[in-house]
């Protein structure tokens, strides 16, 4: 079963899943909707994730990834601040609610829910790994409290599995798609100074994440879910403009995102060196490892 099923990474995932022999359920706030824009369904079911557990007959499955969670992009009022946390907080709880209702031969043997490198605040030149504390900021703690949630579900016996992934690089969706546009026009420039380290990943390497995990139990935990060189966001900036064939010196002073974007500016200027030490100890590959040439083969 899928939480998010309808926004873009879900899209993604439904028939990588499907392709692997999977039947595929989803939740959303309109399961018509779900129904009508993802075909390829067996079941979809009605669920507001903050007023109530999750349906039961949603919840009679192997498997269940969660996706569902407030866009962070954007101006951080207090509307947008509740929304990003209880969308995360409240749907999560309310989700291992509706599992821990079900009798214990019929619950779901794995939960992996999505989560992000905001978990780990501003961290400078320090290298990030599974093993790094969490930070004190706004969204830090979001991802804290997000994934204490999805932990609970180990004390009813699942396998628990999260996803703490950074930039999504994807022209169709996540970051890159909303950078494309100005980039395009050669104003895709330096943020601020641009030292600072910006971590990514493809959708395409989490959707084989995600298919990897659901099938080996031998996955479990924290896992920075990121491409293996990170670059700094002068670099990105750069490398972008070349694929495009378009300049990208135009900067971004910090003070402006600051006044445009206020507190969400913290996480275009802050540092993050995420790396994916646990995938690296298994042997876990990544099919877009160099920025330069997984933007080629996605925008080529």
């Amino acid at each position: 079963m899928i939480t998010g099923a309808t926004g873009f990474l879900g899209k993604k995932l439904l028939p990588a899943l499907m392709e692997r022999g999977h039947d595929v359920v989803a939740v959303s706030r309109s399961a018509e909707r779900a129904r009508s824009t993802l075909p390829g369904l067996v079941a979809a079911y009605d669920w507001d994730p903050r007023a109530e557990p999750c349906p039961a007959d949603a919840l009679r499955v192997d498997a269940v990834v969660h996706l569902l969670g407030e866009s962070v992009a954007g101006r951080w009022t207090a509307r947008k601040r509740e929304a990003i946390a209880g969308s995360r907080k409240e749907g999560t709880r309310h989700l291992v609610e509706g599992i821990a209702a079900l009798p214990v031969g019929e619950r779901p043997k794995l939960i992996l829910s999505a989560s992000a490198v905001g978990y780990y605040g501003d961290r400078g030149e320090e290298e990030i790994t599974e093993q790094t504390a969490g930070g004190q900021d706004f969204l830090a703690e979001v991802c804290s409290d997000w994934e204490h949630e999805v932990e609970t579900a180990g004390a009813l016996g699942l396998r628990w599995v999260t996803m703490r992934m950074p930039l999504l690089v994807d022209p169709d969706g996540g970051a890159l798609e909303q950078m494309l546009p100005l980039a395009k026009l050669g104003m895709g420039g330096p943020l601020g100074s641009g030292r600072q380290w910006w971590c990514w990943v493809s959708a395409h390497d989490v959707v084989r994440f995600v298919v990897d995990a659901v099938a080996d139990p031998s996955f479990e935990g924290a896992y920075n879910v990121c491409s293996p060189v990170p670059v700094r966001q002068r670099e990105f900036a750069k490398t972008l403009g070349r694929v495009l064939g378009r300049p990208a010196f135009l900067p971004a002073p910090a003070f402006v995102l600051k006044t445009v974007l206020g507190a969400f500016s913290i996480e275009v200027l802050g540092s993050k060196r995420q790396i994916p030490e646990r995938l690296n100890e298994r042997g876990w590959e990544f099919v877009d490892r160099e920025l330069e040439a997984a933007l080629r083969r996605m925008l080529g």
